[in-house]
């Protein structure tokens, strides 16, 4: 249940355990990698929850937000998809807000969407820095609109 204080500001708490027995069924090839870019995300901002939203694990600011329509799902970050097998995509529903100098964000969709593709753990070692950079530029524009 989102928390307001006297400004109006609404919260929203993690669902971990939601996430947690989702892993824990999930059928999927790329699991472990999955379970890796689960944990690294939630590694990345304290104020970063997660939940399963859209059939698979999400991640969103936590923080205290104005309200705003459901629709505009402006306290979102990341989203998996895990429709393809092969490998794992993230869905960025702001990602066009954001400066790509590193190229890691694929995709130029009318919305704003971008993607992420990974095929291995190693790969998203490789990236982490550039998917770090990525995730905080847009949580630190949750925050300044915010404030």
């Amino acid at each position: 249940m989102p928390m307001k204080d006297k400004n109006q500001l609404v919260s929203k708490p993690s669902e971990i355990q939601a996430v947690d027995d989702f892993m824990a069924v999930l059928n999927h090839p790329m699991k472990d990698l999955i379970a890796y870019v689960r944990q690294y995300i939630l590694t990345i901002h304290p104020d970063i929850g997660e939940e399963i939203y859209w059939n698979a694990p999400c991640f969103f600011y936590t923080g205290n937000m104005l309200p705003f329509k459901p629709k505009e799902y402006k306290r979102y970050i990341v989203g998996f998809n895990l429709f393809k097998q092969d490998c794992v995509r993230l869905i960025f529903l702001r990602g066009a807000n954001v400066e790509n100098s590193n190229g890691l964000l694929e995709g130029d969709y009318k919305d704003g969407r971008r993607l992420v593709i990974f095929k291995s753990i190693e790969e998203v070692q490789s990236k982490e820095a550039a998917f770090r950079e990525i995730v905080l530029q847009l949580v630190t524009q949750i925050i300044e609109q915010n404030q």
